[in-house]
């Protein structure tokens, strides 16, 4: 009786698969991938694992992505266009008010999309596949391209490039922190690592005289807007 029970709801589940767009079948099986790569290192799972996770089959990963490595690329790209897109400049504002608007916004981010934000993180250094680094520090590098435009016009140079990565290192540390514990409020988090922007900048300008009128100009935009 229970096995002619089983019967139909198997078929059922089969049928509501084949339902499934190749595009949402896909996105599914990425978001299995994500949760397992978020939690354990990519040598630890295997393909069975995400199959089971997804409620597909093994040779249907294998249709989609040809193999683990493919399968991991697919979800670390997943997780870097969500931030990325997410990220989108905000033109409302002061520069400051803006860092603090593009900061919620990743940490809204980490909030809401934990897995793939954890899986993408810590995908640099759990593999050392050069897409891999590839795809992490693209997302990185896209992040501080967009905070440096909001201090200075040109390319940044040397001083504040190596500030930006240090602060960038920061933000990312502060994300996994917070993941981990929740003890302090997010937009507390949030504040703490605008504030020490603000002085590690402030420290880096006593090195570069071109930064250090990039701020000046900044003070007094701040300044004018609350006037």
């Amino acid at each position: 009786m229970v096995a002619e029970q089983a019967a139909p709801e198997a078929g059922r589940a089969r049928r509501a698969r084949r339902r499934l767009s190749v595009d949402a079948r896909r996105d599914e099986l990425i978001e299995a991938a994500l949760d397992l790569f978020s939690r354990l290192p990519p040598e630890e799972i295997s393909i069975d694992d995400v199959a089971e996770a997804a409620g597909a089959s093994r040779a249907l990963v294998y249709h989609y992505f040809g193999g683990k490595q493919e399968l991991y690329l697919a979800a670390l790209r997943s997780a870097a266009k969500q931030l990325g897109d997410l990220l989108e400049a905000p033109t409302e504002g002061t520069s400051l008010e803006r860092l603090g608007l593009s900061l919620g916004r990743y940490f809204r981010f980490v909030e809401d999309h934990a897995t793939g934000y954890l899986a993408m993180v810590r995908g640099g250094t759990a593999s050392g596949s050069g897409e891999v680094t590839e795809i992490v520090e693209g997302t990185r590098a896209l992040l501080l391209d967009r905070i440096s435009r909001e201090i200075s016009t040109g390319q940044p140079g040397p001083v504040l490039r190596v500030t930006l990565r240090m602060w960038m290192t920061a933000v990312e540390t502060a994300a996994l922190d917070w993941l981990e514990h929740r003890d302090l409020p997010r937009p507390q988090v949030e504040a703490l690592l605008v504030d020490q922007i603000v002085l590690t900048l402030a420290k880096a300008a006593e090195m570069d005289p071109e930064l250090a009128e990039a701020l000046a100009r900044l003070a007094k935009q701040e300044s004018q807007a609350k006037d």
